[in-house]
C-alpha cells in the first residue's frame, strides 16, 4: 500500500558528504512523522533524524550539526543530508514513515527496504 524507495547512498571518505532521498507512493491519504533510521553490523537499529509533520525535528546526538532532515510534502520525499561523514556513520540507512492510507483509518508504519552507506578512506 506504502512503498517508500530509498536512494543516494554509496561509499564515500571521511569528511566528505552524501544527501539520500526517500520516496514515498502508493494509495497514501497522508503522512505523519518521517524518520531515518541505521543499522550497523552487530548493532541495533538506531533512530537518526525525525521530522514531524509541522516540520520540527530532532536527532540522534552522534549526528547533531552534522546531519540535516527535511522533507517535502507535496513530493512526499524526506532528505537526510549528511555533512562531515565519519566512519562510524557507516550503516545501512532506512527510511520509516507513519501514514494513513485511503483505505484505512489509522497510522501505521512503513519501512524502506534500505541502502548502504560507506564510510571510510
Amino acid at each position: 500500500q506504502v512503498r517508500l524507495v530509498e536512494s543516494g547512498g554509496g561509499p564515500v571518505q571521511p569528511g566528505e558528504s552524501l544527501e539520500l532521498s526517500c520516496l514515498a507512493s502508493g494509495n497514501i491519504f497522508s503522512i505523519n512523522g518521517m524518520d531515518w533510521y541505521r543499522q550497523a553490523p552487530g548493532k541495533q537499529r538506531e533512530l537518526v533524524a525525525h521530522i514531524a509533520a509541522g516540520g520540527n525535528t530532532n536527532y540522534a546526538d552522534s549526528v547533531k550539526g552534522r546531519f540535516t532532515i527535511s522533507r517535502d510534502g507535496a513530493r512526499r520525499t524526506v532528505y537526510l543530508q549528511m555533512n562531515s561523514l565519519k566512519p562510524e556513520d557507516a550503516a545501512v540507512y532506512y527510511c520509516h514513515v507513519n501514514a494513513m492510507t485511503w483505505n484505512s483509518s489509522r497510522w501505521d508504519d512503513y519501512w524502506g527496504q534500505g541502502i548502504q552507506v560507506t564510510v571510510s578512506s
